[in-house]
């Protein structure tokens, strides 16, 4: 039996918030051709034309493209295997790494695995919270890990790369940052060879702050005014919040806050309030969350 070609496989990495669902979007809507098999941590937050989409079950969805995305779970390379055994194999493998994972780790596995081939690491950056982001003295060595492993870098939510921003990612890598509203060919992004890093031990790869993830679900509905009283409540160290508010009437609001900026879009909704909420452990408690949004028990 002919051995098949190694499978390339891209990490898509970034801090809390910084865009890179908006790229997996991009990604599954123009392939360029190829068969694409991306690996999500949550399916909420990607949006598939109906058109586009040709099937759905709670771990996949199957496109029209011949494009495949679905849920990454706990153990990677057992997802991985998944991937490898599938018939016919996708030509590419986009895994999207939590915002608050080491996108290297998760590249390494491209490195160890005989039928994957270093496929590379798209970094997106997020432009109005990138200085805040390094500055800060618990996350500012893990926004910068995120920086200096990538093989490519994507400024996101801005027009022009401010003097500023441009020094502080020259200081972390030699690449040249690209805008990513810009329409980037993505068959470049993918089709392009990247050489593989070389292994490093598991020790050389920076340690980053615990985190907290907080839950709620609730079916209460909201008014508006009392959605944005509350939001604008919410703790500090709550750095990023996304999810569904239900409101009256059968509608409601797509949420997504990222530090202290917030986007309501208002949306149908009649599947109650689904929330999940990510901040540093050492600087908020579950208690906390639960006291800031207490009309239901938080899971």
């Amino acid at each position: 039996m002919t051995r098949q070609t190694a499978l390339p496989m891209t990490v898509i990495g970034g801090y809390l918030g910084a865009g890179k669902t908006t790229l997996i979007n991009q990604l599954l809507a123009a392939p360029q051709g190829r068969r694409l098999m991306v690996m999500v941590n949550d399916f909420g937050a990607i949006n598939i034309d109906a058109e586009l989409l040709q099937s759905a079950d709670e771990d996949t969805l199957t496109l029209t493209n011949g494009c495949v995305c679905c849920t990454m779970g706990a153990d990677l390379f057992m997802a991985i295997g998944d991937v490898l055994d599938r018939s016919p194999r996708p030509d590419h493998l986009i895994v999207e790494a939590s915002g608050i994972a080491d996108p290297q780790k998760i590249a390494n596995a491209a490195l160890t695995e005989p039928d994957l081939s270093y496929g590379g690491i798209v970094s997106v950056v997020d432009s109005e919270n990138f200085a805040s982001l390094q500055d800060d003295p618990q996350i500012g060595a893990q926004i910068e890990s995120q920086i200096t492993c990538a093989d490519l870098l994507l400024v996101s939510k801005t027009n022009e790369i401010t003097a500023d921003l441009a020094q502080r990612l020259a200081a972390l890598s030699p690449l040249d940052p690209l805008l990513a509203k810009d329409s980037i060919p993505l068959a470049d992004l993918l089709l392009r060879e990247v050489p593989p890093p070389d292994l490093e031990p598991a020790t050389a790869i920076p340690s980053h702050s615990r985190y907290l993830r907080w839950s709620h679900t609730s079916r209460a509905p909201m008014t508006e005014a009392d959605l944005r009283d509350q939001l604008r409540n919410r703790p500090r160290a709550l750095y990023r919040i996304k999810g569904f508010v239900q409101g009256n009437a059968g509608r409601g609001w797509l949420l997504h806050c990222v530090g202290r900026q917030v986007s309501l879009e208002p949306i149908a909704q009649d599947s109650g309030t689904r929330l999940v909420g990510i901040g540093l452990a050492t600087q908020i408690s579950a208690k906390t969350c639960e006291a800031w949004w207490p009309s239901a028990p938080s899971n």
